[in-house]
């Protein structure tokens, strides 16, 4: 068995409101160990008055000067997980400059949290798993081309994606909605197979990927199976020809969100998850049925409305919908509420997530929804940049997946 991953934490809150066991059970599940950074009083003061954020909170301070050791090498550490509550402004401040301290001065992998009452060791487990691919397999994450005939499977909340590349090359692929986890991931497997003209004799490594990974993976009897922060990060990146140097990676999914800060193909910060539905696929999925078209159509019908024209509240799903209907009954047309929910996720997702990570050039952005174009216009215009589309972007998940899964080939 390969040593612990040490996962330094900065935190402020946890041991009061019960999270710790939770963040200590999900670091044990990846064969994780997580550990506060021991530092001498003096090491407190200095940290905190060369930092220059005039905080009351002992528990931050201590946080800036257990960031500031880690910087400076005093600490032994593989990753650091920083996490706060997230009703406190104060820690919501400090944890985004600590992220960006560590990030910009150390080559360590960094992940910040806010968490609540009901933050479980379930919901931490992805970054956990995360922040340990990056520590363990980071020769892995730099491969930059795919070798042999691999298969990477996807098993996302609302699709599930196969790909099959054979030297380099996307050669066959396969697309069908998340019913029953395997039923969907033989057939989307099968059409990617019949496009590639292989069989699975022919396959020389798999990789999984999505909620569905360790069953899928367990069925396929995969080589690889890894969380999608990592392996969506390495596919966008690798399809958009940019794998070297700076990147910022979105992928907003039917139940979730990630934005990753990618430098040189390997994750640097990320963070996934929304307040609530409201900032994901599945409301532009209601969005498109509520308007009587198909999801395909969404993208078009909102670049031709104006989506300032219609008040739009989203945060919960529930009360986002009942915005679209009373913006319907009182006369807005189909495209401009189109418009309106197109720029509604993508404020949420800027808001909530993208001032979360460093934001650097190119915007990559991936997965099933990069396809509505409304949304992807939308993007582009809160963060005032091109955002970059790569073909085969609703396949990421399975890129990445067939990518790295090459590294496994006999013979490499």
């Amino acid at each position: 068995m390969s040593e612990k991953v040490r996962i330094a934490q900065l935190s402020c809150g946890p041991e009061y409101s019960g999270v710790q066991k939770e963040i200590y059970d999900a670091a044990a599940m990846v064969d994780a160990e997580v550990f506060f950074p021991d530092i001498m009083l003096d090491d407190v003061r200095e940290g905190f008055e060369s930092f220059g954020l005039d905080v009351r909170s002992p528990d931050l301070k201590l946080a800036i000067g257990r960031a500031k050791a880690l910087v400076e090498g005093k600490i032994d550490a593989d990753a650091v997980f920083i996490a706060t509550c997230f009703r406190c402004a104060e820690a919501a401040i400090v944890r985004n400059e600590l992220r960006r301290y560590i990030h910009e001065n150390s080559s360590l992998p960094v992940v910040s949290y806010s968490f609540t009452e009901r933050t479980t060791s379930g919901t931490l487990l992805t970054r956990m798993e995360a922040l340990t691919t990056i520590a363990r397999r980071r020769a892995l994450l730099a491969r930059e081309e795919q070798e042999g005939i691999t298969l990477g499977i996807d098993s996302g909340s609302s699709t599930t994606k196969a790909v099959v590349m054979k030297e380099n090359e996307i050669v066959g692929t396969g697309w069908l909605p998340t019913t029953e986890v395997l039923k969907s991931a033989e057939g989307a497997v099968d059409l990617a197979l019949a496009e590639a003209g292989v069989t699975m004799n022919d396959i020389q490594a798999i990789g999984t990927t999505g909620y569905g990974r360790y069953l899928i993976g367990k069925h396929f009897n995969a080589q690889l199976v890894q969380e999608e922060l990592t392996v969506n990060s390495k596919g966008a990146v690798y399809l958009a020809g940019r794998q070297h140097g700076p990147a910022t990676v979105i992928d907003i999914g039917g139940m979730d969100n990630k934005a990753i800060s990618v430098l040189d193909g390997i994750p640097g910060t990320f963070t996934m998850g929304g307040i609530c539905a409201g900032a994901s696929g599945r409301f532009l999925e209601m969005t498109a049925k509520r308007l009587g078209i198909d999801i395909t159509e969404l993208g078009p019908l909102a670049m031709k409305g104006m989506g300032e024209k219609v008040p739009m509240n989203s945060y919960c799903i529930v009360f986002g919908t009942q915005s679209l209907v009373n913006a319907l009954a009182e006369g807005s047309s189909r495209e401009d509420v189109a418009a309106a929910a197109c720029h509604s996720v993508a404020e949420q997702v800027f808001e909530q997530q993208l001032q979360e990570v460093d934001i650097k050039e190119p915007v990559i952005m991936v997965g099933g929804t990069s396809l509505i174009q409304g949304l992807v216009y939308a993007m582009g215009q809160l963060l005032q940049t091109e955002v970059v589309v790569p073909h085969h972007s609703q396949y990421i998940g399975a890129v990445g997946s067939a990518l790295l899964a090459s590294g496994f080939v006999k013979g490499e």
